[in-house]
């Protein structure tokens, strides 16, 4: 009978761990839908690419927190990005502007790209003159030498 209880409270266990993470029921849902939208455009520090909505590290955790003290305390979301930007740099907006100091995170894909496709073209066309090397008469004697047996 004990080992029916346990294996029933082991299974009733396993059954909860799969629930999802419960949702923050603040005494404002519009303030809690303004964080939610915030959280959206600011991205974790953390974390490769997510944004703070998406992120479960504590630091993304206190990031929202802060974000939501700012909010309470009357600052607008300008006002909150604006800051955050002041404090952590362009690299904390999901999509930081085009701008003289952000323009290697716009283009440095695009040049990554075009500079391994030359790279590409440029190995072909040497190993192409590798091959295609021509034959003076003596090689071709032996060539055909070796192919007759």
């Amino acid at each position: 009978m004990r080992k029916l209880i346990a294996a029933a409270l082991l299974i009733l266990g396993c059954a909860f761990s799969f629930a999802g993470e419960a949702q923050r029921v603040g005494e404002d849902p519009a303030l809690e839908a303004k964080v939610q939208s915030l959280s959206e455009v600011l991205r974790c520090l953390v974390c490769q690419n997510q944004n703070l909505a998406d992120s479960h590290a504590d630091l993304a955790m206190d990031l929202k927190n802060q974000v939501r003290d700012m909010l309470r305390q009357g600052k607008s979301e300008k006002e909150v990005i604006d800051y955050m930007v002041e404090r952590y740099g362009d690299f904390v907006l999901y999509r930081p502007p085009l701008k003289t100091t952000t323009w290697l995170l716009w283009g440095g894909p695009f040049m990554l790209f075009f500079g391994g496709l030359g790279g590409l073209f440029y190995f072909l066309r040497r190993r192409r003159e590798q091959i295609e090397v021509p034959l003076d008469d003596v090689q071709r004697s032996a060539a055909a030498r070796l192919l007759q047996g």
